[in-house]
């Protein structure tokens, strides 16, 4: 297993020259000899996750879903095995692989060979000719994109080269041929000065959590104490670790309290943005596995934060019921609606619990649509890198005439705000929503139809008069022609058919 290690590090570098590589790898597969190819796959996978995830650009892997999203064919080209590079394909979305790749039996074991020809500098540049004449592809019309010197030769190939974070020969290669030059820096510099940042950031919880102790001992009030605590410790946890929030709308934060604050989930600074955003006067909520984690569990307990066990239907709505106890009592709740954090720049599907508190508690939902969350850290580090977050915080939507019934058609509505805005961020300011426009609109129309309608309806007559109220008429009459002062009277009813004109109902369009 050394010898893997060894191998996957690397490959990583790419610090060796042709021979040496091909002796490494070569070394490394005799070392694995009678393995079977699965449970390599698998450490290849633990791997990734334990030490590679975290180190891949964010702005990269945009710019591959915009690669992806334009038709074009992706294709990830390595020096690496194909155990080391499937995680990092399938992680950016890509369907293919130019890697090296071990030699197995019909049984998928090992044999203690690689297939050849290896790829490395010239072989891979050899290796992506061969799959462009096979697909029909350009490489005039393609681009590429890597920092290695070892690619140096391939970036000649295509028109579009584009070093990326380029060091040594390929960084003066690019500069003397002109050819642009991405710059990421999100996951850039030594490792252990962000780690201490964002240990000197978690150091903070002891004195901020002892002033808020002696301010709950000196005013008698522990709300007061868990205030200070939540107002501060997020604000320097993130001023220490570099981060600053980019917020638009921050009036909405203040605009009607109590309320539920939603926000999108993607890793573990999310909620720390969130409450510092929200300040004082709120509750967490978070899953039942939160609970046992040695950081978060132990301030969710001091904070009166609420964990829900999403296994135990029964126990979960029990503690919603609690939740929406201390809304009543004027606090606001902090929640991701998707339940979990999602690695991926999508929205996930939102579950109805925070939509039911606010229900229950009759307070309205803020959406808290954060942009870029990842460009701090990856879905699992416990790492805090610099940078800036942009946020948009929407007006407070009320729930007063929410119905159950229509619950989902009104999750699936806030959920398609987070779509939009993600899709199209405001730049100058929140654009103005409503999220109603489509029923509004079908109301209105519905009641110019019915209006239309009921004028298309003629007048009704007069019932004609029975024999007997004519006789009585002819007898009136007669006693009045008898007086000599008396003037025949004549009554007339007169319709008005054909006066009021119904007009076609104009279509009314709504807005989202």
């Amino acid at each position: 297993m050394g010898e893997l290690l060894g191998m996957v590090q690397a490959g990583l570098n790419h610090t060796l020259g042709r021979i040496e590589f091909e002796d490494l790898i070569g070394k490394a597969a005799a070392a694995l000899a009678g393995r079977l190819l699965t449970d390599l796959e698998e450490i290849g996978e633990r791997l990734f996750a334990q030490r590679i995830e975290s180190r891949i650009y964010p702005e990269m892997r945009e710019l591959v879903r915009a690669h992806v999203a334009r038709g074009h064919t992706v294709v990830l080209s390595s020096s690496a095995l194909t155990i080391q590079v499937g995680p990092v394909a399938r992680f950016l979305g890509i369907n293919n692989m130019l890697t090296n790749k071990f030699e197995t039996n019909e049984d998928g074991i090992l044999t203690g060979g690689v297939l050849k020809p290896i790829l490395w500098c010239p072989g891979k540049a050899t290796a992506v000719q061969r799959f462009a004449a096979e697909h029909d592809i350009d490489l005039k019309d393609s681009y590429f994109y890597a920092d290695g010197d070892e690619d140096v030769a391939l970036m000649y190939l295509v028109g579009n080269p584009r070093p990326t974070n380029p060091e040594g020969k390929m960084a003066a290669v690019a500069k003397r041929r002109g050819w642009p030059i991405l710059k990421f820096n999100s996951r850039g510099g030594v490792g252990i000065r962000r780690q201490l940042r964002t240990l000197a950031g978690l150091s903070t919880i002891v004195p901020v959590a002892a002033g808020a102790v002696g301010i709950g001992v000196l005013t008698g009030s522990r709300r007061r104490g868990v205030n200070f605590f939540t107002s501060t410790f997020s604000q320097l946890l993130l001023a220490t670790s570099g981060v600053h929030l980019n917020v638009i709308g921050k009036e909405n934060l203040t605009a009607q309290r109590p309320a539920v604050f939603i926000f999108n989930h993607r890793n573990q600074v999310d909620p720390v943005i969130a409450g510092a955003l929200v300040r004082d006067n709120w509750v967490g909520v978070g899953k039942k596995e939160l609970a046992s984690d040695p950081i978060m569990g132990t301030l969710g307990k001091l904070l009166d934060g609420v964990f829900i066990d999403r296994d135990d239907p029964v126990a979960a709505v029990e503690t919603l019921h609690t939740v929406e106890e201390r809304a009543r009592n004027g606090l606001s709740i902090v929640i991701a609606p998707e339940g979990t954090r999602l690695d991926t720049t999508e929205v996930g599907s939102f579950k109805k619990g925070p939509f039911r508190i606010a229900m229950a508690a009759k307070i309205p939902i803020v959406p808290i649509v954060i942009r870029n969350a990842e460009i701090v850290a990856s879905r699992n580090s416990t790492t805090i890198n610099p940078g800036t977050v942009d946020v948009a915080v929407f007006p407070p939507i009320p729930v007063d005439d929410w119905t159950l019934d229509a619950l989902p058609d009104r999750i699936a509505e806030v959920r398609q705000l987070y779509l939009d805005t993600l899709a199209d961020w405001p730049v100058d300011g929140l654009p103005a929503v409503d999220l109603y426009a489509e029923q509004k609109a079908a109301r209105k129309a519905r009641a110019q139809v019915a209006k239309a309608t009921a004028k298309r309806v003629p007048a009704k007559k007069a019932p004609a008069k029975s024999a007997a109220n004519k006789g009585a008429a002819a007898t009136k009459a007669a006693t009045k022609k008898a007086s000599p002062k008396a003037k025949p009277s004549e009554s007339k009813i007169a319709g008005k058919d054909g006066e009021a004109s119904a007009s076609p109902s104009s279509s009314a369009k709504g807005r989202s």
